[in-house]
């Protein structure tokens, strides 16, 4: 594959207190004073100041890289706090932006910061990326993944992509329509189509080991700016798996699919027409699940004729919280044999996860399989702790 070109051009001359500052990079010569200045030109954009963003912008920052647009539109919380690194203790319910954007400006006052607090969508993408040159993915849901891809192919941006899952990670850099000489990838090449909702366990579903974040979050720093100096070999084509417990990093090459059209219709767009679903475009929206609220659920527990109920959450989380006297039984089980709850069909059934997307997905497999009685717990167990039992911890 021909070597990629440097994806910016050197701004100015350095400054003395410049050249001081980043001395340690202008010895480096893969970098050097052109690089330096390159990255200086630099404009990035950063979605999601999480585990994997945190690392990302603050190494960013320090090596010089002159605009960074930081974008998110969440607030810190305290279970943030032992992976997101950019973040400190104060900030717990602030804008992960504005956090954020005080970390990096206390590290490097010479970096030009503007941040969104938004959710990046197929309708935004183009006037948050504006004048970006590259993009680097930390987001940790499938739509917003599959926008910021969507986009970046139709304004011809790279950007660099990881996702982790608890001690182990992936990290690429894709790029639908490279230079001459590279062959383009997305993460269509890697992922086709999204999973279903709720099948795919998140960070806070999951749970992460927090130096993982900062592993691969250094690592995506280091893609950008091998792709903005125009240096070594970027994870274009490649995806670099990540296993922290066995200390290993192994390279995986990736070729486009040939034999679907790249570009398909995203899954985050205007508004659709009446009976389609943001989920499946052109599909029929599924029925709404009935649902009962924590506080109503403690009452029928209490009751003569008490609901059963079931957990589909992982192990470890059932040790944070839980409501006693529920079935436990993974998702992932439950979608595998509906039956294999031991839940006869025609119980009073309520089903909870963490918040609630688990849950509905395996409501709708156990109605599937003849389950008759079947409710989810609305706001799942942070509903239940929030409400009925604030002695537990949340997660």
């Amino acid at each position: 594959m021909t070597p990629l070109p440097p994806l910016v051009a050197p701004g100015p001359p350095l400054r003395r207190d410049e050249a001081q500052r980043y001395s340690r990079h202008l010895l480096v010569p893969a970098i050097g004073e052109a690089g330096q200045r390159r990255l200086r030109a630099a404009h990035v954009a950063v979605l999601g100041a999480g585990g994997l963003g945190s690392p990302a912008l603050l190494y960013l920052a320090a090596a010089g890289v002159g605009r960074l647009t930081i974008i998110d539109d969440d607030v810190v919380d305290v279970t943030n706090l032992h992976r997101q690194v950019i973040h400190p203790d104060r900030a717990v319910g602030h804008p992960k932006v504005d956090s954020a954007a005080a970390s990096v400006a206390a590290l490097n006052p010479t970096v030009e910061v503007v941040t969104h607090r938004v959710r990046l969508t197929r309708g935004n993408a183009g006037e948050l990326f504006g004048d970006v040159h590259l993009v680097l993915d930390g987001t940790d849901n499938f739509d917003t993944r599959y926008a910021v891809n969507d986009a970046c192919a139709d304004l011809g941006l790279p950007y660099v992509w990881a996702s982790v899952y608890r001690t182990q990670a992936q990290v690429s850099v894709f790029w639908a329509s490279p230079p001459a000489g590279s062959v383009g990838t997305d993460l269509r090449d890697l992922f086709p189509e999204p999973p279903a909702p709720g099948t795919v366990p998140s960070c806070g579903d999951a749970g992460v080991l927090g130096a993982l974040t900062g592993q691969v979050g250094s690592m995506m720093a280091a893609e950008a700016v091998k792709l903005i100096c125009g240096v070594g070999d970027p994870l274009l084509g490649r995806v670099a798996f990540v296993d922290l417990l066995a200390a290993t990093t192994t390279s995986i090459p990736l070729l486009p699919r040939r034999d679907t059209p790249r570009r398909r219709e995203p899954r985050l767009s205007p508004p659709r027409a009446p009976g389609s679903s943001a989920d499946s475009p052109g599909s029929v929206r599924p029925e709404p699940l009935p649902t009962i609220s924590a506080t109503d659920l403690a009452a029928a527990l209490a009751s003569d004729t008490p609901p059963v109920v079931l957990d589909v959450r992982e192990p470890a989380e059932v040790g944070i919280a839980a409501i006693n006297g529920s079935v436990r039984v993974p998702l992932g089980e439950v979608l595998a044999d509906p039956a294999g709850t031991g839940i006869a069909p025609d119980v009073d059934l309520v089903v909870h996860c963490k918040a609630q997307p688990r849950s509905e997905a395996a409501a709708r497999a156990l109605l599937a399989a003849g389950h008759t009685r079947v409710r989810v717990l609305a706001g799942g167990i942070l509903a239940w702790v929030a409400d009925v039992d604030p002695s537990q911890p949340t997660y």
